[in-house]
């Protein structure tokens, strides 16, 4: 893990597309703006992680339903 420091209005790049700019820090929090393009998703990692767990689920489902239904006879 890099682990940089950066002040109000500083920034760090990341490749050619990303800019993540600290934008405020009022007590324990720190704002930050992310500038990358919109085929890119930004989420926080605790929905990103949902949405990773409900997308597993899904596709179990789907494999439940898919099994379940191949083994019905015609």
């Amino acid at each position: 893990m890099l682990v940089l420091s950066r002040k109000i209005n500083e920034a760090i790049q990341i490749g050619v597309d990303i800019e993540v700019k600290v934008i405020a820090v009022e007590g324990d929090q720190v704002k930050l703006g992310i500038d990358a393009p919109k085929n890119i998703d930004i989420h926080r990692k605790e929905i990103y992680l949902t949405i990773q767990e409900e997308n597993n689920r899904a596709a179990a489902l789907s494999s439940d339903v898919i099994s379940a239904l191949s083994s019905q006879k015609k």
